[in-house]
């Protein structure tokens, strides 16, 4: 039995953010737990840009409110930087999709840091702010990421028939 057209766009959708809360969760090993990516922040950027219609600040709440419940952490503090996220990038979709793929890393480097220093921000607030420099290495890593991560988003984006 086939899929549906319109189930089979939600499976790749759901799909996409699945493997990605997946991929934030996943036990790695301790020397390069610094080095994750923030997977989530990544997928919700890409459906930002290729579908802003239909991905937003709510998606990016959600998302971050489930990372918050997922981490244990603050409630809210996820949640408030995907947001932050997921406006930046419908704002500036236009722009950030005529880039080449190297000028989007380092636009996707910029907002993973916006992400990045308000969740630090709210830390420092209650007095769990890091350390080390290491607390910026996911930014840096995603941007690395970014063009390949986009060329296999896109042909899933293609492939599942979403516009």
């Amino acid at each position: 039995m086939r899929l549906g057209l319109d189930a089979h766009r939600r499976l790749t959708l759901f799909g996409t953010f699945t493997a990605a809360v997946i991929l934030a969760i996943m036990p790695f090993p301790a020397w390069a737990e610094p080095f994750r990516p923030d997977w989530v922040g990544l997928v919700l950027i890409y459906w930002c840009l290729a579908a802003p219609e239909r991905f937003s600040v709510g998606t990016g709440w959600l998302l971050g409110f489930l990372q918050d419940a997922l981490y244990g952490s603050l409630l809210g503090s996820n949640a408030l930087g995907k947001t932050l996220v997921a406006f930046l990038t419908v704002r500036l979709h236009l722009q950030l999709r005529m880039f080449p793929r190297w000028q989007q890393a380092v636009s996707i480097f910029g907002l993973l840091i916006a992400n990045q220093l308000l969740v630090l921000w709210i830390r420092g607030a209650i007095g769990q702010a890091p350390e080390t420099f290491i607390y910026w290495t996911p930014s840096v890593v995603g941007a690395l990421l970014w063009p390949w991560l986009f060329v296999i988003l896109r042909d899933l984006r293609r492939r599942g028939g979403i516009a």
